[in-house]
C-alpha cells in the first residue's frame, strides 16, 4: 500500500461540455504541494476563488455532486475526483473556466489515460488514513439504500442495483485492488432511464447530455412518435432501441451500470479528504447518499480526535526523563510545563505533565478555586512540540524553538491540581527551513481539555553562533 501522499508529474488538460449546463469548459489539473488535497479553482470569475473537493462543501447532489465555497461552485465534479484519487493522486490544483466539469464520454476514461500518461510524483508527507475499527451503516429505507462499511486492512468496494428493471436486472460490481480501476472501472458510462428525460430537461438539467456520453435505459416500448420526439430532443435522425438501450449498440461491460455507480461512489467517498481502510458494501448507492454518509464518517472522525491517540502506561520507562527534557528544552522552574515524554515517532510526540497544587500560578489562579490558566496548557503543548522538534536536530542544545502562530485554540474543559495533563503534538506537513506547523492537544482522563494548531521555528542560539 502506497503510504506517501502522490501528485501528478505534470499538467493535464480537458475540454468539453458540461452534462447539465451544456457549457463548454476549459479543465487543467495542475500538480500540487503536500497537504494541499484536491482543490478546484474558478478561473473564470474575478480573484479566482477555490473550493476544497471536500463532502462538507457539498450543496446539491441532483444528478451528480455540487461543491461549493463563497463565490466558486463547480457541478459534478465525480468522474475527475473518481480517477484523480483512485489513481493515486492525493494533491491537485484543478482550474476550471465554467461551472462544471466536462462530461466527456460519460466515463473517466479519458481522465485516467491523461493521469497515466503523465504520472505520479512521491511526496514527503504521509498519506492519512481513516481506520475503520466498528461497522458504521447508512440507510435509506424507503428507498433500498443501504451503505455499510466493516473493518480491514484494505479499502474495497462491493455495489449491488436492482431498480426493479427488466433490461437492467441486478448488477454487482467489486472492486478489490486499485490497479482494476482504470480497465473495469473507468470506461463505464452514465446512465439514465428513458421515462427520466423529460422531467430531467424541465429541471432545466441535462442539457449537454447525449447518446454519445450516456446510457440511456427504454424500459417500455417506444412508438414512432416519442422517437421522432428523441430525434428532436437530441439533434439526430437515427435514433432507434436496440436490446433495451437506445442507440448504445454494444456495452462496455454486462454489467456496466453497477461498474459506473461504484465510478460515482469511489468520486464521493474521496470528499472525505482522506483514504479510507475498510470494505464496503453499497446497495442502490446514488451522490445523496454518499455524500451524507461521508459527512457521517467526518463527524465520526473528529469524535474520535477527542480522544487519546497513545495510551500512556505509567509502569513503563519513560522515553524522556525530566533529565533528557531539560537537556533540549531552555525551560526552568516554574515554566518548564513537561515531566515526562512516553511517546514519540516520525510525526508526532506523546508527554506528561502532573499538575499539584504547589504551583505558583494557583496563588492568584484562583486562591479559593484553583485552576490550571489556559495560556499554561497552551505553553505545555508548544513545549512538548519543541521536544518533537529538537529531537530530530544534531546538537539540539544549540537551538531553541520560537512559536510564531497559534491558531484555532479551544478549551473544552477547566483542569485542576491533581489532573495528569497527557498532551499530543502531531506534525501537520513536512518541515521547511526549520519552520514546523503542528497540531495539539491536551486529554485528561481521555477527555479533551484543550487543542490548538501551532507554529515554531527552530532559531539557533546566540551563545552558538
Amino acid at each position: 500500500m502506497q503510504t506517501k501522499q502522490q501528485t501528478l508529474a505534470g499538467v493535464i488538460s480537458f475540454s468539453g461540455k458540461g452534462l447539465h449546463t451544456g457549457v463548454n469548459v476549459n479543465m487543467t489539473v495542475n500538480p500540487a504541494a503536500d497537504g494541499h488535497g484536491l482543490v478546484f479553482r474558478r478561473v473564470d470569475l474575478e480573484g479566482q476563488p477555490s473550493v476544497p473537493a471536500l463532502c462538507e462543501y457539498v450543496t446539491d447532489t441532483s444528478r451528480g455532486t455540487t461543491i461549493e465555497k463563497g463565490a466558486a461552485k463547480v457541478s459534478t465534479i465525480e468522474h475527475i475526483v473518481s480517477a484523480l484519487w483512485t489513481m493515486g493522486v492525493d494533491n491537485a490544483l484543478i482550474d476550471i473556466d465554467g461551472p462544471e466539469t466536462p462530461i466527456m464520454d460519460g466515463s473517466a476514461r479519458e481522465y485516467v489515460q491523461k493521469i497515466s500518461e503523465v504520472g505520479l510524483v512521491e511526496q514527503k508527507a504521509e498519506r492519512k488514513y481513516y481506520e475503520v475499527t466498528e461497522r458504521q451503516v447508512y440507510t435509506i429505507p424507503d428507498k433500498g439504500v443501504a451503505i455499510i462499511i466493516y473493518p480491514d486492512d484494505e479499502f474495497t468496494v462491493s455495489v449491488h442495483v436492482d431498480y426493479n428493471s427488466k433490461v437492467i436486472g441486478n448488477q454487482y460490481a467489486t472492486l478489490d485492488m486499485f490497479s482494476e480501476y482504470a480497465e473495469h472501472i473507468a470506461p463505464c458510462r452514465t446512465f439514465v432511464f428513458l421515462h427520466e428525460l423529460e422531467p430531467l430537461l424541465k429541471m432545466n438539467l441535462i442539457k449537454g447530455g447525449d447518446l454519445d456520453n450516456a446510457i440511456v435505459v427504454v424500459e417500455n416500448p417506444v412508438s414512432e412518435e416519442q422517437l421522432d420526439h428523441l430525434k428532436k430532443i437530441f439533434n439526430k435522425d437515427d435514433i432507434r432501441v436496440t436490446g433495451g438501450y437506445l442507440n448504445n449498440l454494444q456495452l462496455r461491460a454486462s454489467n456496466e451500470l453497477a461498474r459506473h455507480k461504484l465510478l460515482d461512489l469511489l468520486g464521493d467517498f474521496a470528499l472525505l479528504g482522506m483514504r479510507i481502510k475498510g470494505r464496503v458494501w453499497a446497495s442502490r448507492p446514488g451522490h445523496f447518499a454518499n455524500t451524507e454518509f461521508m459527512k457521517q464518517l467526518l463527524m465520526q472522525i473528529r469524535r474520535d480526535g477527542e480522544k487519546p491517540a497513545f495510551k500512556y502506561n505509567p509502569a513503563k520507562p519513560a522515553l524522556m526523563d525530566i533529565n533528557k527534557i531539560m537537556s533540549l528544552l531552555p525551560h526552568r522552574y516554574p515554566f518548564l510545563l513537561v515531566d515526562k515524554v512516553f511517546h514519540i515517532d516520525e510525526q508526532s510526540i506523546g508527554a506528561i505533565k502532573n499538575i499539584t497544587l504547589n504551583e505558583p500560578q494557583f496563588t492568584g489562579h484562583f486562591p479559593t478555586e484553583p485552576v490550571m490558566p489556559g495560556v499554561l496548557l497552551v505553553e505545555a503543548m508548544a513545549q512538548a512540540g519543541g521536544l518533537f522538534v529538537l529531537n530530530g536536530v544534531e546538537h539540539p542544545e544549540e537551538y531553541s524553538t520560537y512559536f510564531l502562530k497559534i491558531d484555532n485554540v479551544r478549551f473544552k474543559r477547566k483542569v485542576v491540581p491533581g489532573d495528569t495533563l497527557q498532551m499530543e503534538v502531531h506534525l501537520l506537513e513536512p518541515m521547511r527551513r526549520g519552520i514546523a506547523s503542528m497540531a495539539g492537544k491536551v486529554f485528561v482522563g481521555g477527555q479533551l481539555a484543550c487543542e490548538a494548531v501551532l507554529m515554531a521555528q527552530i532559531i539557533r542560539n546566540k551563545t552558538n553562533n
